[in-house]
């Protein structure tokens, strides 16, 4: 009975409506059909319902009888209007829509019943809330338990669409003073004083003219006053009566977007959609979507609607996989209240339009860029970012395969985030949020314990890659390489280059499948380990996924034939030339999977006296694998063959630093075994890198994983060097640039080896006390607003011509982006970059004559391609160091050093 809904009818007659079919009986009297839906209705409520909530309300004396008519035990509550009301007064509520009053039912809604929402019933209370309310109902007017369903209607609606009955607040009327009493009233703990403020005109979305507590949802969580924020929540879109509208904290599109046509419509519901629903479940409705409001008749002469969707009220658009159901084309519209609806056609350009229009008429104009992508889900969602979850915000979010599209609190444009390219990828137990980390940043996203979030974890979690998909689809590295092939080949490069037969031997078949299995799962969670994994397992697992990935690296069937008829021609030259443009012809992913694979056989090859494996005898193994062949055709390993005995040709690879990386792999295998004293080598060591200790002037040989942090690494140093810290010392990994004169301390948790792999000749890293951290904890000891703005001396550089000299500028940071104005009266900026992109050093060089010493030098890349940089300086040693803290305390979130964020 729980899949089940009752329903009667005007005879005798009523139906049991279940997922799976339609009951439909006749009782003999019209009293025993009602005793029998009764029964049925009761029914279903209990196998849906949970006591849990209903009696932590019930604790508060008043709660225990309607708010309207006094009932006794009332299950159902309105949760914007902070009043517990019975079945009967409910479904009048409900009536009024959600922008006047948000229900829910004590028993089966238990998801929404937080614990600081039962908090705020019990604060307040029938009684408390009948204060306001209900200060001066006249006895002639008042409702009672029997009172039938046309008394109950004129009294509720008068009661909270009319506001008759309410005690006036003493501001009423003040449309400005009453925002400022509601600004004080939510930073303390009086609920009563903030619902007599709001329900008598002051404005929720109110701005505060500060950028930091923008409204009062914001002071409420600066304020750490829970309550006050649960109430300002629930209430950010109910309508109030002669209030202007203002910016709000989520802000809705500005222009109504008018379009009409047929579609096909299931009666809503306030669970998922998840059955297939045949064309014979859809009825035909005529849809016209005008001034945010969607209305569907019954035909297009019909003057009356059978219903409306106001777009303010819509939380998420959802465009289903085709043929999901009986329409080709089907689109699911959650709202806030719950309600779901789903939309069909066959008409792919009619359906498109009508999604691409509602889209628009959902999200604000600053991220109409959303709306006209091909996206598979926009809606809205919560996120905190950084070392602080307590502090949520709204954002509008579009989700569209791999990529992800976030418009942030006070963004105006939308940001792009590949979810091939996640550091990890974790979802909570339910109802918590998803929690991203992108280029070291961490993102929680939360959907307030709707229907529609599910449907949010799972397109990130098949946006973030892995399973039986092609190579780009696949979890992927910084560097466009799978996770999986990245992970093993390094495994196999610390443990396994002078293993005997290596890639040629077989491992253990359960151990390959079981370890493929959990890195195809998620590879980003899978340490591959010297002592629980085999180099012969570890490398039949990467051959075999090579060899069965979708679509393999070289492309479909076809795209791999030229590869195939390159080795007929002669000239050596003449191939090389082939293999380049076929090379550069190939897919990002592709093109760096098939180098990152050659790159490792060359290193392989390089150790063949000890493990016997030359170019040919790789060939052999590799040709089959990489065209997924059967190995009959032989041009399949003399194209591997050729790749890998010209591969810095092939790939044009810098000889420098490929001998760099050749040198760097001898270490660590002479590390391993000439030096066992020093202890074995962690298990995700996969590379050695030459750093310079400060005190010493001498270099260093330090083993580091691809995932080893600044921290590590300084640690590995000083315990090496036998280097004792101070507490006052703070030491750090700096990349230097001695032609350039300028240093950046790296971040404790930045990843130290793709900073080093990014190096050129004229750079080197330096282990030394961070003397800047220093000065940067003191002076912003106590920081309150971390923005920053002033007048500096500006110049620019773009690519490798600087553009003029240093000239003055006004300079913003904000909590997102620096902006450079002409001056300080200057409506918009000059230049503009986002905050996270930017890398801040110390220093500026000296060919460019800076005005003064104490300068940095800010560098950014533009399109992946174009870099930039900004040089800044001041006027002092302290107000460099302001700016330098205002830029690290915001892209780091405050987690300067560890214990201080």
């Amino acid at each position: 009975m729980n899949m089940g809904s009752v329903k009667s009818s005007d005879t005798r007659a009523f139906s049991i409506n279940t997922c799976y079919k339609l009951f439909s009986f006749v009782a003999e009297t019209t009293q025993q059909r009602d005793e029998w839906v009764e029964a049925m209705q009761a029914c279903i409520g209990r196998s849906l319902s949970s006591d849990t909530v209903v009696w932590s309300v019930w604790v508060e004396e008043s709660n225990r009888r309607c708010a309207d008519c006094g009932d006794e035990d009332p299950d159902w509550a309105s949760v914007n209007l902070c009043v517990v009301i019975c079945k009967r007064c409910a479904g009048v509520h409900q009536s009024l829509g959600p922008s006047v009053s948000k229900v829910r039912s004590l028993r089966m809604d238990e998801k929404v019943w937080t614990d600081s929402l039962i908090q705020v019933f019990l604060q307040l209370g029938n009684d408390r809330s009948n204060l306001f309310w209900a200060s001066n109902v006249p006895p002639s007017e008042t409702i009672r338990p029997s009172s039938n369903s046309e008394e109950r209607q004129t009294f509720i609606k008068t009661k909270y669409c009319q506001r008759k009955y309410r005690q006036y607040h003493r501001l009423f009327g003040r449309q400005e003073d009453l925002n400022k009493a509601l600004c004080k009233s939510v930073q303390t703990g009086d609920l009563l004083e903030t619902m007599s403020l709001v329900f008598c005109g002051a404005d929720v979305n109110c701005p505060t003219g500060d950028p930091d507590v923008p409204n009062p949802l914001c002071i409420a969580q600066n304020y750490g006053r829970k309550l006050q924020e649960e109430f300002l929540f629930h209430n950010l879109n109910t309508e109030f009566p002669g209030v202007q509208d203002v910016e709000r904290v989520i802000p809705q599109a500005a222009v109504s977007i008018p379009h009409a046509g047929i579609l096909f419509k299931i009666g809503s519901t306030t669970r998922a959609v998840t059955e297939r629903k045949g064309k014979g479940d859809f009825s035909q409705r005529w849809c016209i979507l005008d001034k945010g409001v969607l209305k569907y008749f019954d035909g297009e002469k019909r003057a009356h609607p059978c219903g409306e969707i106001k777009m303010s009220d819509v939380q998420c658009l959802v465009v289903n996989p085709l043929g999901k159901h009986g329409y080709l084309h089907t689109f699911e519209l959650y709202q806030i209240s719950g309600r779901i609806h789903l939309f069909g056609a066959d008409t792919p350009d009619s359906v498109q339009q009508w999604i691409e229009t509602i889209a628009k008429a959902i999200v604000p104009p600053e991220a109409e860029r959303m709306a006209s992508w091909s996206f598979e889900r926009v809606g809205r969602l919560r996120y905190t970012e950084g070392p602080n979850p307590h502090s949520p915000r709204a954002c509008w979010v579009a989700a569209g395969g791999s990529t992800l599209l976030v418009l942030f609190h006070a963004s105006d444009r939308p940001e792009s985030i590949d979810l091939r390219k996640l550091q990890e990828l974790c979802v909570q137990p339910e109802p918590g949020p998803v929690v991203l980390v992108d280029r070291g940043r961490t993102l929680r996203l939360e959907g307030d314990r709707r229907a529609d979030f599910p449907g949010w974890v799972s397109s990130l979690q098949q946006g973030a890659g892995g399973g039986d998909g092609p190579l780009d689809q696949q979890q992927l590295t910084g560097t466009d390489v799978p996770v999986i092939v990245d992970r093993c080949l390094g495994f196999i490069t610390q443990y396994g280059l002078k293993s005997e037969g290596i890639y040629r031997k077989a491992g253990v078949q359960s151990k390959v499948t079981a370890l493929l299995s959990s890195l195809c799962l998620d590879a980003r969670r899978v340490q591959l380990t010297e002592g629980d994994h085999q180099v012969d397992d570890v490398a039949n697992a990467v051959k075999r996924f090579l060899r069965n990935v979708r679509e393999g690296v070289f492309g479909r069937e076809q795209a791999s034939l030229p590869w195939l008829q390159t080795v007929a021609l002669s000239e050596k030259s003449q191939r090389i030339s082939q293999y380049q443009a076929l090379l550069a012809s190939l897919p990002p992913v592709h093109r760096a999977t098939l180098g990152a694979v050659i790159n490792h056989l060359y290193c392989v090859q390089c150790f063949a006296e000890e493990n016997k494996m030359d170019a040919h005898s790789l060939s052999i193994v590799f040709g089959p694998t990489l065209f997924q062949a059967d190995g009959t055709d032989k041009s399949a390993g003399q194209v591997v063959e050729d790749l890998v005995q010209h591969y810095q040709a092939v790939f044009d690879v810098d000889a420098e630093l490929f001998k760099r990386q050749i040198d760097m792999i001898s270490h660590i295998i002479r590390a391993k075994e000439d030096q066992p004293d020093e202890g074995p080598l962690t298990p995700r060591t996969i590379c050695g890198i030459y750093l310079e200790v400060k005190e010493e002037g001498s270099e260093l040989l330090v083993q580091v994983s691809q995932t080893m942090t600044a921290m590590e690494v300084v640690s590995e140093v000083l315990r090496r060097r036998t280097i004792s810290p101070q507490p006052e010392d703070y030491w750090s990994c700096f990349l230097v640039n001695d032609k350039e004169d300028m240093e950046r301390p790296l971040h404790y948790q930045e990843q130290v080896l793709p900073v080093y792999f990014s190096l050129d000749k004229d750079c080197h890293l330096l282990i030394k006390k961070n003397d800047y951290m220093k000065t940067i904890l003191t002076c912003t000891d106590g920081w309150v607003n971390v923005t920053r703005n002033g007048h500096v001396q500006f110049c620019e550089e773009k690519g490798q011509r600087a553009k003029g000299s240093f000239s003055r500028r006004y300079c913003v940071v904000t909590a997102t982006s620096l902006e450079i104005y002409k001056t300080q009266k200057s409506n918009h900026p000059e230049k503009e970059c986002h905050l996270q992109a930017l890398k801040v050093y110390c220093g500026i060089r000296k060919k460019l004559q800076p005005p003064s010493s104490w300068g940095m030098t800010v560098e950014w890349t533009q399109d992946q391609h174009e870099m930039h940089r900004w040089y800044l300086c001041c006027e002092s040693d302290h107000e460099l160091t302001d700016w330098l803290a205002t830029f690290l305390l915001l892209q780091h979130n405050g987690d300067l050093w560890p214990g201080t964020s």
